[in-house]
C-alpha cells in the first residue's frame, strides 16, 4: 500500500513538474488595462483584442517557437492602482507590457517598468511628458496631445468659430490638451472666454455649465473622458442650451451615446481613425474575426491600438530573436519601419513616439454614429 501511494505520488509530481515547464515554456507579454472603474468599457476591449490576437499568433506559432501567454492586471483607470497592478506584473515573468488607458495611469507605471528592465507600449496615454522622460523602454502606439493641439485649433478654425471656452477636468491628459489647445488658438487670435476645470465622477455639472453659458461662448472644447462628456451634453440639452461642443480622443467611446442618449447628436470629437474606418486588409479581416468572436466591433480606436501594441511587441521579440528587454527595444527604436499596425503603418522616434499623422475629426449623426468628416 505504501508502494503504490509513493508511485502515486511521483507520478502527481512529474506531472506537475511537466505542467511547471510547460507553463515556463512560454513567452508572458503582459496587459495592463481598466477592467474596472469609469473606463472599464476600454479595458474589456483592449483585453478582448489582445487574448484574440495571441490566440491567432499561437495558431502561427507563436514567438521564437513558444506559445504566447498574456498575463493581464487591472489597473482600475486609477494611478494608484496602476502602481500596484505594475508591481504585481513584473514578478510575473512578463517580456513586455502593453498598456495603458489614461496618460496618468500609464505614468504611474512608467519608473516601475523602466526599473525592472521591462519594455512597455501605452495605447491610450497621448500627454507630451510621458515620452520626454528618456525612458528608451518606453512606446506608445496612442500620439501625443500637442499633435492633438493642432488639430483642435485648426478645426475651431475651419468650422468658423471666433469665441471658444475650454473645459478639461485637470487629469495630466485633459490639463495638458486644454494647455495645447489654449496657446494655439490665442496664437491664432481666436478669443478664448472661458478655461476651467470640472470635477470628474460627478453626476450633476448643471452649475458648471451654467458657468460656461454666462460666457457665451461659440463652442465649447472638452479636453476630458467620454463619461463626464456624455453627462455635459445630456445635462446641457435639459437646460436648452444648443451650443456645440468639440471633444479631444477620450471622448471617443461607443458609451458616450449610451450616456448622452440623443443629445449626443452634433457632437464633434478628435481621434485616430473609428475600427470602421480602418480600410487596410490587415485590419479589415481582424475586425470580421473579432466581430465573429465577440459579436461587435470594438468600443473605440484605443482598444485596437492596445492590439497595435501586441503586434509590435511580438514583432521586437522576434525581430531581436530575444525577450532581453534592451535588445527588443532597440529593434522597435531602429529597425521597425513602416510595420503594419490594424491603424495604418507604425514606427517610432528616438522617444519612443510613433511617428506620422493620425487624428482625424468625427461627428456624432442622428442614429449615433460616429462618421468621419471632411473639413
Amino acid at each position: 500500500m505504501k508502494k503504490q501511494l509513493l508511485t502515486w505520488v511521483a507520478a502527481v509530481g512529474l506531472a506537475l513538474g511537466g505542467g511547471m515547464v510547460q507553463a515556463a515554456d512560454t513567452v508572458k507579454i503582459g496587459l495592463m488595462a481598466p477592467l474596472t472603474g469609469s473606463w472599464a468599457s476600454e479595458g474589456q476591449g483592449m483585453k478582448k483584442i489582445v487574448e484574440l490576437l495571441a490566440e491567432q499568433q499561437n495558431a502561427k506559432g507563436g514567438v521564437l517557437g513558444k506559445k504566447i501567454e498574456v498575463v493581464t492586471e487591472d489597473d482600475g483607470g486609477d494611478a494608484r492602482t496602476a502602481s500596484l497592478a505594475a508591481q504585481r506584473l513584473t514578478t510575473k515573468g512578463v517580456a513586455a507590457v502593453v498598456g495603458t488607458y489614461g496618460s496618468a495611469v500609464t505614468e504611474a507605471s512608467q519608473n516601475i517598468y523602466d526599473e525592472a528592465g521591462i519594455p512597455q507600449i501605452a495605447n491610450g496615454s497621448t500627454a507630451i511628458r510621458l515620452t520626454e522622460k528618456g525612458l528608451k523602454k518606453f512606446f506608445r502606439t496612442a500620439p501625443r496631445d500637442d499633435e492633438q493641439g493642432r488639430m483642435a485649433a485648426q478645426t475651431i478654425e475651419k468650422l468658423g468659430f471666433k469665441k471658444v471656452a475650454i473645459l478639461h477636468d485637470s487629469s495630466a491628459y485633459a490639463k495638458g490638451l486644454a494647455d495645447e489647445a489654449n496657446a494655439l488658438l490665442k496664437k491664432k487670435g481666436t478669443e478664448v472666454v472661458f478655461f476651467d476645470a470640472l470635477t470628474p465622477k460627478e453626476s450633476d455639472y448643471t452649475a458648471i455649465l451654467t458657468k460656461l453659458k454666462g460666457a457665451n461662448p461659440d463652442v465649447v472644447l472638452f479636453t476630458g473622458y467620454y463619461p463626464e462628456a456624455g453627462l455635459l451634453l445630456k445635462q446641457k440639452k435639459g437646460m436648452n442650451w444648443n451650443v456645440p461642443f468639440i471633444g479631444g480622443d477620450a471622448t471617443n467611446n461607443v458609451d458616450l451615446v449610451k450616456i448622452a442618449g440623443k443629445a449626443a447628436e452634433g457632437f464633434y470629437f478628435l481621434s485616430p481613425p473609428q475600427p470602421q474606418d480602418l480600410d487596410t486588409p490587415d485590419a479589415k479581416a481582424f475586425l470580421a474575426d473579432y466581430q465573429k468572436k465577440y459579436n461587435e466591433l470594438p468600443p473605440s480606436i484605443w482598444a485596437v491600438l492596445a492590439g497595435d501594441g501586441f503586434r509590435v511587441m511580438v514583432a521586437g521579440i522576434a525581430g531581436a530573436k530575444s525577450t532581453d528587454a534592451t535588445k527588443i527595444a532597440d529593434y522597435l527604436h531602429k529597425d521597425l519601419k513602416n510595420f503594419s499596425g490594424l491603424s495604418g503603418p507604425i514606427a517610432f522616434d528616438a522617444k519612443g513616439d510613433r511617428e506620422g499623422e493620425v487624428y482625424r475629426v468625427y461627428k456624432v449623426d442622428a442614429d449615433g454614429k460616429f462618421v468621419m468628416q471632411k473639413l
